[in-house]
């Protein structure tokens, strides 16, 4: 089935297949049929709210059906869904909903108070709680109930706006990009058009969407399920043992994860003694994953095929990928690396003046694709910097080798200038995870009297094992040139992350640049 539209999935699958399993969410299963006339009586209640097309409705709430529900209806009627960060405070909120012009908002009831606290600052017209509703106020789900279905679709043009999701904000104010019904759609199809046996989705399939859908990682990978009529088991947040356990009783065939939760689930007992092998494909990425996290996993889940994915909100998911076929469980070259453009999507690595470099060289990563952002919301400076003669610039530094594999250094802002040398993270920190006792690391630059920044490590140890800062630094210098090296070593008990896996470097940074004009020397 070739769909013009992200709402329409719903319907198809109610037409062809409405007694198959749409979504399980803990004991609650819920037949395509059914979400259907949800989304249709959500269609209806947001049209007797006044919401029109081009009106951005929000959503802010841990992963839940009926985000999947909301998402589709607001497809169907031509409104965009503007999901939230839940673990922004008020204040963050608040700079969303006015820059979104969010009309409705429903949320999780946990976060209540910071939701009234940011509606009082933005002026929002109505709030609705996924759960536990009020005199005044019912549920969602009580509200759409009291709705007739309406199957009314809209007439949206490929690139109309459906989805507004926003930047991870960890510096600066987050900017809303503009997804449309093409690029979700040209990214859901990209894998058909490799023609490898991983790419396929059937009706049988089962996904395990755990990733935060306020994130194209999440969202996305609820897309795939739902333009294939498979099932989507659908967990509230990535619990590990939730993960593990979830995996083995329902019989998950695909699924999607960060590195971070990758590296969580190999350390965790239940790993080795769960039955993992109804897993045939496991997709990786939002980060860089160091190899021995790599090998670990492919030694967990051994029945899996692994898919290493690289893309960014702004290409509204996947634009590279490493096929199966270059994953080796003895580990090579190419699995440091992230991959191959999908036939249609281009790369280019670019210097700072915008000209092409050779292979084997580090600059910036450009993207053309018709994955490709439409922009970003009311702020056209930063679309143009962004977007340049129909190229999208990542901002992310790497280089691609003779045979156009792609492999990521790392974000272009997170370099370290140490002595007028250019160091990149994330081969200091490739160089880390390989350390027997290393279970979690990150790198950074910190100010320096004598080179400027020098190379910082961040360590969390495995439970029960024991490394000295010389260790560590010995072990890196047998791996990577000197002047990559860390010259000191902190020991923390867990890195601060984001809710898709990206270690918070700028708070890591904070300490030892307090004070400072500015934040690099």
């Amino acid at each position: 089935m070739i769909f013009e539209r992200i709402g329409q999935f719903t319907e198809h699958w109610a037409r062809e297949t409405p007694w198959r399993i749409a979504t399980v969410f803990g004991d609650r299963r819920t037949s395509y049929a059914a979400l259907h006339k949800r989304v249709l009586r959500a269609v209806a209640a947001l049209r007797a709210a006044g919401i029109a097309p081009g009106d951005r409705v929000g959503h802010m709430g841990l992963n839940h059906p009926d985000y999947l529900v909301l998402m589709q209806a607001c497809a169907r009627m031509g409104a965009v869904l503007a999901p939230i960060n839940w673990r922004l405070v008020a204040g963050e909120v608040a700079w969303i909903l006015k820059d979104a012009g969010i009309r409705l908002l429903l949320a999780d009831r946990a976060f209540a108070p910071v939701v009234e606290a940011a509606a009082g600052q933005s002026g929002i017209e109505r709030i609705l709680f996924c759960d536990a509703g009020t005199a005044s106020e019912p549920d969602f789900a009580t509200w759409i109930e009291g709705h007739a279905p309406d199957a009314a679709e809209h007439p949206a043009e490929p690139d109309d706006v459906v989805l507004q999701l926003y930047t991870s904000g960890t510096t600066g104010f987050p900017k809303g990009a503009l997804l449309t019904h093409r690029s979700l759609l040209g990214t859901i199809g990209k894998g058909a058009l490799t023609g490898e046996d991983w790419s396929r989705w059937d009706e049988d399939d089962v996904a395990l969407v755990a990733m935060p859908l306020f994130h194209i990682g999440g969202t996305g990978w609820a897309l795939h399920a739902l333009e294939a009529g498979a099932t989507a088991v659908i967990l509230a947040r990535p619990d590990i043992e939730a993960i593990i356990e979830t995996i083995a009783t329902e019989r998950v065939t695909k699924a999607f994860a960060v590195p971070a939760v990758l590296n969580m689930i190999i350390h965790h007992p239940k790993a080795r003694t769960s039955d993992l092998s109804s897993l045939t494909e496991l997709l990786y990425g939002a980060s860089p994953i160091p190899l021995e996290v790599l090998k670990g996993a492919m030694g967990v889940f051994r029945n899996a095929r692994f898919i290493q994915c690289y893309g960014a909100t702004e290409t509204s998911g996947t634009v590279v990928y490493l096929p199966p076929a270059d994953h080796d469980p003895a580990g090579n070259q190419r699995m440091r690396g992230c991959g191959k453009p999908f036939p249609g999507n281009e790369i280019r690595i670019v210097d700072q003046a915008g000209r092409d470099l050779p292979p084997r060289e580090v600059g910036e990563i450009a993207v053309r694709s018709v994955s490709v952002m439409k922009g970003y919301h009311n702020n056209p400076e930063a679309t143009r910097k962004a977007i340049r003669d129909g190229w999208y610039f990542t901002g992310d530094a790497g280089w691609m080798d003779e045979d156009g594999y792609l492999y990521i250094h790392d974000r272009v802002k997170d370099m370290i200038v140490s002595g007028a040398e250019n160091i990149y993270p994330a081969e200091v920190e490739n160089a880390l995870a390989s350390h027997p006792a290393i279970k979690d690391a990150a790198v950074i630059g910190v100010p320096d009297p004598k080179w400027g920044e020098a190379v910082k490590a961040i360590v969390v140890l495995k439970e029960g094992m024991e490394a000295t800062e010389a260790d560590i630094i010995a072990h890196c210098r047998a791996h990577i040139a000197g002047y990559k090296c860390p010259k000191s070593v902190d020991f923390v008990a867990e890195l601060p992350r984001n809710p898709s896996g990206k270690i918070l470097k700028k708070e890591l940074r904070k300490p030892y640049w307090e004070g400072r004009e500015r934040q690099v020397a």
